[in-house]
């Protein structure tokens, strides 16, 4: 590796992600006694003033607020996550910060002004695109050149497969228990599989309606709620697949790759990914932040232009170009890396209480539960998903858990939001250019399908 970037400027540690949100450290001093990297009294300080700006309608509706609300608030359910032995290892960080806001703000004791401000950060300001566009291109500009021209191919295997065996699947266990084989496709594991909302529970609902009659709002709850409870297993299935991978045990060869996506014969130092830089110059961060943010204006401009694809699958495009072809130089490269890096040590938690607070209504998730086939179903189209996905990729060189997170879970998830919940959860964020490629052209493909399948709806 090439020295890193060197422009004149002070130096400070970028820490790199960790396994479980919350646990990076300052200087000597342990993870516990740092809230949201802050000494215990000075963070009660903050977030007292926060809490009585939203208590008393004074927190301004600004991207400031913003970020104020979810660091205070995320950095606080990591650090009660990362306080509970064992547990931890399997996602307890990532699962409260991903349902606690949620159900807090479900129960009537958040301050109104802090779903507001929330959801207008997430989704108004664009923080979501921010964070996920930092991890792709970093992680994209970092990966070893060999890597990604080797692993593209293999993915499409798992990719395909899982749909074509999780469609199959869930569909006969849905006749099985009553549910409907067609309905269980195009409720259950169509919505689910699809990659996020986007592409999932929001043009279905609309198909539906056009063929059934009546509005999508009709669809929608069902739907939502089949993509959130399915969010919430992946979670689960990838804290427990954190937990086995850091135990490091080889159940059979290829099963645990430690964070690795192939087994295939190579340079070891060619297919693995590089270590991370300890420091970065305040400059390199700088550089990287305008990289980023470029590459995802291009990808906004070929979307446009071309919308067969999300913007987000033209900036994977694009960021892969320009690693393939080596367009930028080494230090370059590392800046948006560092970049990437310095996003996913620190905003993690910052991100999941924004999306919980945004996009997980848990009244809709209850009212879906009176069916008694829901959950079950639910819960085998993300088991059945992870599981051939991993049986698939390990068949192509690819390590099983690593195939069984991306593409199989990220495929059931809720998306980008999704994606970096269960990525964490997993230890494997460094896997999000798959994870994002996996929701934008596998969701297309279950999209089309679904298209075909709804004209047989009575």
């Amino acid at each position: 590796m090439s020295k890193p970037f060197t422009e004149t400027g002070a130096r400070r540690a970028v820490l790199p992600p960790t396994s479980s949100i919350g646990t990076t450290t300052t200087g000597s001093v342990p993870a516990w006694r740092r809230i949201a990297g802050l000494p215990p009294v000075i963070f009660v300080a903050l977030f007292t003033v926060v809490l009585v700006a939203g208590i008393t309608g004074a927190l301004p509706d600004t991207m400031l607020a913003g970020f104020a609300v979810t660091l205070l608030f995320g950095g606080l359910l990591a650090w009660i996550g990362n306080l509970v032995p064992v547990v931890r290892d399997f996602g307890l960080p990532t699962i409260l910060c991903t349902f606690a806001p949620a159900l807090v703000a479900f129960a009537g004791v958040m301050p109104e002004s802090f779903r507001t401000v929330v959801g207008n950060f997430v989704d108004g300001y664009g923080f979501l695109d921010f964070f996920v566009i930092a991890i792709i291109v970093g992680s994209v500009l970092g990966m070893p050149r060999a890597l990604l021209m080797k692993a593209g191919p293999r993915f499409i295997v798992p990719l395909v497969g899982c749909l074509a065996a999780t469609f199959l699947i869930v569909g006969a266990v849905g006749a099985v228990l009553g549910f409907g084989l067609l309905e269980a496709i195009l409720f259950i594991a169509a919505p689910i599989m699809a990659g996020g909302l986007g592409l999932g529970a929001v043009p279905m609902a609309d198909m539906y309606a056009q063929r059934l009659g009546g509005d999508s709002a009709d669809f929608m709850g069902d739907l939502m709620s089949a993509v959130v409870l399915a969010n919430i297993v992946c979670i689960l299935i990838g804290g427990v697949y954190n937990g086995m991978g850091r135990r490091r045990k080889q159940l059979f060869v290829g099963f645990n790759g430690n964070g690795q996506l192939l087994r295939i014969e190579g340079r070891r130092d060619e297919l693995t990914m590089p270590p991370k830089l300890d420091s970065a110059a305040f400059a390199a961060l700088g550089v990287g932040l305008a990289i980023a943010s470029t590459l995802f204006v291009l990808g906004q401009v070929l979307g446009a232009f071309l919308p067969a694809l999300h913007p987000y699958a033209w900036t994977i495009i694009a960021a892969v170009i320009v690693k393939l072809f080596g367009l930028f130089p080494a230090r370059l490269e590392e800046s948006a890396t560092a970049w990437g890096d310095l996003i996913g040590a620190f905003l993690v938690p910052a991100l999941l209480v924004g999306v919980s607070l945004t996009f997980i209504d848990i009244e809709e998730v209850l009212a879906s539960l009176a069916n008694p086939a829901f959950i079950p179903l639910t819960v085998i189209t993300v088991i059945v998903a992870t599981l051939t996905s991993g049986a698939l990729g390990w068949a192509v060189k690819m390590n099983f858990l690593e195939a069984a997170i991306t593409p199989g879970l990220v495929m059931a998830d809720t998306g980008g939001s999704g994606d970096v919940a269960v990525l964490s959860a997993a230890g494997r964020m460094h896997l999000m250019p798959f994870a994002a490629l996996t929701n934008r052209v596998g969701g297309v493909l279950v999209l089309f399908v679904t298209s075909l399948l709804a004209t047989l709806l009575a």
